[in-house]
């Protein structure tokens, strides 16, 4: 096939005056080439595109590929992931991981929870303040952990974010309302161990690769932007098969069915103090650095190479664009 590749590169919005922070979900040129090259090892032919302006340039030119392999993060507002989804859609070109509106959705932490939540899947009681006064109705008790609503990355997510009482809420909550410009996620602290699961498929066909225990070399820490960042020296990874593990991977695939995710990405989990793994967060267009990346890190230690990781993405999108070219059907002229 034919796939074009869209991403945002860091360095490029860098070179716009945005934050190291800011582009903390933009990926690096050896990102992009890792993914170009396992395509090409798979046989199919690539064309580099970019960003969502790039590819609003060629279409309107007249550009097509067979299908799109998206990693494109977005830039601004919580349906940001859901942009080249979108405007590929539109054009009925296939591309790679979850449609617009589940993009648009899990992007959201505090919609997300409530669907998982609606759908029987474990998930810590939580509260969205959107405001200093939401603060008097937030009855949940402590300790609590605060994160921004629609941050990626670990971006907001720091030692202060676990609360010990009601004036460390009012001051972290507030803190990040004004840093980030957007409702804050409070939910109740889950103590136990922390894990990553690594899914790919969809549907009924959805399989859990394997189970990352996220272990802090300081347990101090919490596993943020900065720890997410500097991961070879801050932080601990482990594939783990034990009863907890194999608890959280039911979860995590129980939630991925519930939200409709597909191709492949990670669902966040922590359990509780009796060991109960509880849904966290999904990210259904994960990291692909080989080395870096939490999802890559779980399937090589899994024995899931990336180039297979690449196909079992590319595959999905392929039998979309085969039964979507099935579906249609010429209109009768009137």
């Amino acid at each position: 096939m034919r796939i074009g590749l869209t991403y945002n590169l860091r360095a490029a919005y860098r070179a716009r005056g945005f934050s190291e922070e800011e582009t903390a979900e933009f990926d690096r040129p050896d990102t992009i080439a890792a993914i170009e090259a396992a395509l090409r090892r798979l046989g199919h032919a690539t064309q580099r595109i970019g960003a969502i302006e790039d590819l609003a340039k060629r279409l309107t030119r007249g550009q097509r590929w067979d299908l799109v392999f998206n990693i494109a993060e977005g830039l601004g507002g919580f349906a940001r992931e859901a942009q080249v989804p979108a405007l590929l859609e539109a054009y009925g070109i296939a591309c790679t991981f979850s449609d617009p509106m589940v993009m648009a959705l899990t992007l959201h932490k505090g919609l997300t929870k409530r669907v998982v939540r609606d759908a029987g899947v474990p998930t810590a009681d939580f509260a969205a303040i959107e405001s200093p006064a939401d603060l008097a109705a937030c009855r949940l008790p402590f300790p609590v952990f605060a994160k921004p609503i629609a941050e990626g990355t670990g971006r907001g997510i720091s030692t202060a974010s676990r609360i010990r009482d009601r004036r460390e809420l009012g001051a972290v909550v507030g803190g990040l309302l004004r840093r980030y410009r957007q409702p804050v996620l409070v939910e109740r602290y889950l103590p136990g161990r922390e894990f990553t699961v690594g899914l790919v498929g969809a549907g009924a066909r959805a399989r859990a690769i394997g189970v990352l225990e996220v272990g802090l070399k300081d347990p101090g820490r919490e596993y943020g932007y900065a720890e997410k960042e500097d991961c070879e020296s801050l932080v601990r990874y482990g594939l783990v098969e034990d009863r907890e593990a194999k608890a959280a991977a039911r979860v995590a695939l129980a939630a991925w069915r519930a939200l409709g995710c597909r191709d492949a990405g990670r669902i966040d989990l922590r359990s509780d103090a009796n060991r109960r793994p509880h849904f966290l967060e999904v990210n259904p267009l994960p990291g692909l650095h080989p080395e870096h990346s939490d999802l890559p890190i779980l399937c090589t230690q899994a024995g899931f190479g990336y180039d297979r990781l690449i196909a079992a993405i590319v595959s999905g999108a392929a039998s979309r664009r085969r039964s979507d070219r099935a579906r249609v059907v010429p209109r009768k002229r009137r």
